[in-house]
């Protein structure tokens, strides 16, 4: 068995604050690089060409992150915490660097992929290590200040892409990535101390290799589908079906492998499988408001992209000071009841954002995202706590990890079904036009673009493409309030009184 001993174990309560400070950082470099390439666009094509391939850019970054998850947390049961971060850092510094250089859009595509690839180490260790460092009592409050890294990054984000952009270039959108990655590694090889004692162990490569290669192409169809093949087309159900037959597959081999790189009973717990629903809403509520809560906002009500991001700002204003109450509340009345307060506040704020009208004020947006961002702290942090806290060391990285796979999946999903409503809805918009504007429109859903950023003025075509935005963006969030409500079903499955869990 593998056994450790963190800063934690040896009380070196000093060191935790520059460790934490580290991953936070760690963990907002890859927030980043999520969302600051959005703005810089069209200087890449500009500079690269490629302008029909650029979506990858976004797409295969978060296909690779989501993919290697599973397998960093059981690498990091098995090797310790410390070994894996680095390597992510250095992975994710490394295509830094080849991203900066890089000479033509499909380089440029791959490139991002090793990006993702080392992401995909540093999301879950940051969540694993605060666990590892951090009593039940102390963790949904540090917890809620790295999830809130991830919102405030979504929001200034395509703000710096746009600088960098505009007045350096675009390439120092990852250049700048080295010095700061560099900190945060020598910060955690002086500060974050463990011990691992080592055994054998029988890597479970197959199932490593169906895992992998089952969920790319899940998560592709889910990306892809609808945009660059329609759904019933002969290539979607191809990958569907591929992927699909992979992951049956990885469930065979992984009920007969002596270590599992995906262990079958984190499915099978109560409160493990209740954690990891609702990290599938969790991830569907992140991107649905991340992305059309500032279309709303600029395309509905007419406000510039910076006041639209401080809309949504509101929402990590509220994620950190929720979780910080939760770690007293829940060592009261137990981590299910709060995450269902928690829950009751993230439907109430879905519903105050679906009654949102055309004439909305920004502060009426900002008030419905920082009652949500309450809820999810309230909810998330104790869920997180809860599976972590059911489970020794040796088993943390794995259900971490697992969690952090579901939010990721949560989220393709998510952004998939959004996106086939909102195209859906504008596409029946547009087939049908008043006869005033008929005539007057572009023939596809890019005729938002008369009206997003405030442009468009008061005339006939910008006022029916304003509400037809309007019914686009308010079926999304009405689809949102359906995801809260059935977050709440997925937190009932978890039991009242939680307790370590035992294996044979």
């Amino acid at each position: 068995m593998t056994t450790v001993t963190t800063s934690k174990g040896i009380g070196l309560r000093s060191e935790r604050g520059p460790v934490l400070g580290a991953i936070m950082l760690c963990t907002g470099l890859v927030a980043l690089d999520s969302t600051i390439i959005a703005t810089a666009v069209p200087s890449v094509v500009r500079d690269l060409g490629g302008f029909s391939q650029f979506p990858w850019l976004f797409s295969i970054y978060l296909l690779t992150q989501a993919v290697t998850v599973p397998l960093y947390g059981k690498f990091a049961d098995i090797f310790g915490r410390k070994p894996v971060m680095f390597f992510g850092i250095a992975v994710f510094l490394l295509g830094s660097v080849l991203c900066g250089v890089a000479w033509s859009m499909p380089a440029l595509i791959v490139f991002r992929a090793l990006q993702g690839i080392g992401a995909g180490a540093v999301q879950p260790m940051s969540i694993t290590m605060v666990g590892d460092l951090y009593s039940v009592e102390e963790r949904a409050r540090v917890q809620g200040y790295v999830a809130s890294v991830w919102g405030i990054s979504a929001v200034i984000g395509p703000t710096l892409g746009g600088l960098f952009s505009e007045y350096v270039s675009w390439r120092w959108i990852f250049f700048i990535n080295l010095p700061l990655g560099a900190i945060a590694a020598w910060t955690l090889a002086r500060r974050f101390k463990e011990r691992v004692t080592r055994s054998s162990h029988h890597i479970d490569y197959i199932g490593a290799a169906l895992l992998t290669a089952g969920s790319s192409l899940l998560i592709l169809g889910l990306l892809e589908g609808g945009v660059a093949w329609g759904w019933g087309s002969v290539p979607s159900l191809a990958i569907f079906g591929a992927g699909l037959v992979m992951v049956i597959a990885f469930l065979l081999v992984e009920r007969r492998a002596a270590e599992p790189i995906l262990p079958l009973w984190v499915f099978r717990h109560r409160t493990l499988t209740g954690g990891n629903l609702v990290g599938l809403g969790v991830g569907a509520l992140m991107i649905g408001l991340s992305s059309y809560v500032p279309t709303y906002a600029q395309g509905v009500l007419g406000t510039g992209a910076l006041v639209a991001g401080f809309a949504l700002a509101a929402l990590t204003v509220g994620w950190p000071m929720a979780a910080t109450l939760s770690g007293r509340l829940y060592m009261r009345i137990g981590f299910r009841d709060t995450a269902l307060i928690g829950s009751a506040l993230v439907v109430g704020g879905a519903v105050l954002v679906a009654l949102l009208s055309q004439q909305a004020q920004v502060w009426q947006v900002a008030g419905a995202c920082f009652i949500v961002g309450a809820g999810l702290g309230l909810s998330s942090s104790p869920t997180m706590v809860a599976i972590q806290s059911v489970v020794g060391w040796e088993r943390r990285g794995v259900v971490t990890a697992t969690n952090m796979f579901c939010r990721s999946i949560g989220s393709a999903v998510g952004a998939a079904v959004f996106g086939a409503i909102s195209n859906a809805t504008l596409a029946d918009r547009f087939a049908h036009p008043p006869a005033s504007v008929a005539g007057r429109l572009p023939n596809s859903v890019d005729a938002t673009s008369l009206v997003l950023g405030g442009q468009g003025g008061d005339s006939a075509a910008a006022s029916f493409v304003r509400k037809a935005l309007y019914d686009a963006t308010h079926h999304v969030f009405l689809a949102l309030v359906v995801v809260a409500v059935l977050s709440v079903g997925a937190m009932l499955l978890m039991p009242r009184h939680t307790e370590e869990l035992t294996f044979d």
